[in-house]
């Protein structure tokens, strides 16, 4: 997170990115939904409450694997796309803040969700409030999932992201130096956080990880949609974009490898 500025700040910069948020963020891998299924015993059916859902990137592999699903998306800009994108599916986006977000009075077996999740959101989320909106959201014996896309560094990895980072030192916008370049399967877990809340149970805790590969230009829309990108001042991203153009077509397939990691969370709700 940008230790420029607080979460409620950069939470609100995506919704600039609609246009390119669908086209331009990593897909999650297809095994990552089937554990998610598998330990959170989900049947054909089930109802689903995602927490800033964007424009529907982990909202549109579950929906069409038939589950009923509700979204909450801050955006507006996001939330008119992800209703373009899960078009003809069993989704309602609601537009709001999941912190003020209230359900509607229900009774008997149809009290609750089966499952709250967040996909690259959750961090967004008031630390202070998420848990117990998520306990309160589910379903006695509910799960709480989420995940978060981020960037991880393997052996033998490009080095273009080593080199680049003195462009980034020149405009200001250089790496604290306790940021760390976490490998495949070094990412941290927040078991102990889930558990803390005294609301959930851990049952699963899975690392995943993918390469994918941008074009230079696939690449920076892809910047663009990450907040401390979205903020810069335009003569920094003017700077930065057209070194990474430079950098980028001089090479001969004129792209870029960049590896991304997971760690999936699953959590029972308890009581």
């Amino acid at each position: 997170m940008d230790a420029k500025h607080d979460y409620k700040t950069l939470r609100q910069t995506f919704n600039r990115a609609a246009d390119l948020y669908q086209k331009a963020r990593p897909d999650y891998p297809d095994e990552l939904y089937e554990q998610l299924i598998r330990a959170a015993e989900l049947k054909p059916g089930a109802r689903l409450l995602e927490v800033g859902c964007a424009t529907g990137k982990a909202t549109l592999p579950l929906a069409r694997r038939g589950f009923s699903i509700t979204c909450i998306e801050l955006g507006a800009a996001l939330a008119a796309a992800a209703r373009r994108n899960l078009a003809g599916l069993n989704v309602e986006v609601m537009e709001g803040r999941f912190e003020e977000w209230k359900q509607e009075a229900e009774t008997g077996a149809e009290r609750g969700f089966d499952l709250v999740y967040a996909a690259t959101a959750w961090s967004w989320i008031d630390p202070q409030l998420r848990y117990r909106k998520a306990w309160e959201a589910l379903r006695p014996g509910g799960y709480l999932a989420f995940w978060n896309a981020t960037h991880v560094f393997p052996d033998g990895g490009d080095p273009f992201f080593g080199e680049i980072q003195t462009v980034y030192e020149e405009i200001g916008e250089g790496k604290p130096e306790d940021i760390l370049c976490p490998r495949p399967g070094e990412l941290s877990e927040q078991k102990e956080e889930i558990e803390g809340s005294g609301l959930f149970e851990v049952v699963h805790v899975e690392h995943f990880d993918w390469e994918r590969i941008y074009k230079t230009e696939e690449y920076i829309d892809l910047l663009r949609t990450f907040s401390g990108h979205i903020l810069m001042e335009d003569w920094q991203r003017d700077k930065l974009f057209n070194e990474i153009r430079l950098r980028l077509n001089a090479r001969p397939d004129q792209s870029v490898r960049r590896h991304w990691g997971a760690v999936l969370h699953i959590a029972r709700r308890i009581g």
